[in-house]
């Protein structure tokens, strides 16, 4: 077996996280397997680099002395927001030399300032996905997976998604029993697959400030299955269709179809993870009426049937305790 290069890109600003976590597990994973794995950090001149949260990291070597690449991580952080245009050069020129390309949180806004998500479909942070989009229009931005594999490129969204990535990365590469093996050390499920969404419906939405609103918005929680159109929920916070439409968005962030959508599908999901309700009793205590309108939803979303994501899930079929 050919021993695989990781390379992890550094800069100021970097997030801790998005370094420490994929190299925990890819070093994790070289213990198991001796000889899989040699990862290495670089950074534009080799010098320590200052993270968010105020760390000093020591990169191994400069970027123009740092080996050829398997896999080419770039974690997210802060030093996105400004970065410096020799790094995006950098990574516009060895970014398709290499056998792989990784990103973590918005390490992705990287690889699309470089060019290299264009015509791909990739994530992000939760909070970033809007501004990637509007950014760079060539990239295919999926907002709710925590990590997004296309081809050779592979994205994840915020931090722990990260480990996430890295862990199916070494199923793949070293096969299921190491992977699982490097999870257990570090006490985390093996792997949450990729589609699973990031944030949960009431969290990734704003509250509204306004009662009537919030009220609405525990209605739609409390009632997936019930009538969630914009005259029936217009009619419940005492507004006419219009305007509660742009209240809503304006307060949440969201529209309120969207956030119907959100809702029945978390809903949804739950209920294929927790229970051992069939598909057809799902797919009506969610509001969607039939499976057929569920399956349509969970591709649109998820890339997976309901069926898929139950066998992914389902704490029974990992073998996770309820």
């Amino acid at each position: 077996m050919a021993q695989r290069t990781v390379l992890v890109v550094l800069f100021d600003g970097v997030q801790s996280l998005d370094v420490t976590g994929p190299v925990e597990v890819f070093t994790g994973a070289e213990v198991q397997a001796p000889g899989s794995y040699r990862v290495r950090t670089a950074s534009l001149d080799g010098a320590p680099v200052r993270t968010s949260s105020g760390l000093t990291v020591v990169p191994d070597t400069t970027l123009a002395g740092a080996p050829g690449a398997d896999t080419l991580l770039v974690p997210g952080g802060q030093g996105t927001r400004s970065p410096d245009p020799a790094l995006v050069d950098w990574l516009r020129a060895h970014g398709p030399l290499t056998g792989r390309l990784v990103s973590v949180c918005t390490g992705a806004v990287l690889l699309a300032a470089a060019g290299l998500l264009d015509g791909h479909r990739a994530t992000t942070h939760w909070a970033y996905c809007d501004k990637l989009a509007r950014d760079h229009p060539a990239v295919d931005v999926r907002p709710d997976p925590i990590y997004v594999r296309d081809g050779r490129i592979a994205t994840s969204a915020g931090v722990t998604s990260g480990i996430d990535l890295a862990l199916a990365l070494v199923e793949e590469d070293l096969g299921r029993d190491v992977a699982l093996t490097v999870a257990r050390h570090l006490v985390v499920f093996l792997r949450r697959p990729g589609n699973q969404a990031q944030f949960s419906v009431q969290l990734a939405a704003q509250t509204a400030r306004r009662a009537p609103l919030r009220e609405v918005q525990h209605w739609i929680t409390e009632h997936p299955d019930g009538d969630l159109s914009v005259e029936a929920l217009a009619a419940r916070a005492m507004l006419s269709p219009r305007h509660f439409a742009r209240a809503f968005r304006s307060e949440t962030g969201t529209t309120p179809g969207r956030y119907v959508d959100r809702v029945r599908l978390e809903h949804a999901r739950r209920l294929l993870e927790d229970t051992g309700d069939g598909v057809e009793e799902v797919s009506r205590a969610s509001g969607y009426g039939t499976p057929e309108a569920m399956r349509r939803a969970f591709l649109r979303a998820l890339g997976a049937t309901p069926a898929e994501y139950r066998r992914r899930f389902s704490p029974a079929l990992l073998g996770r305790p309820r």
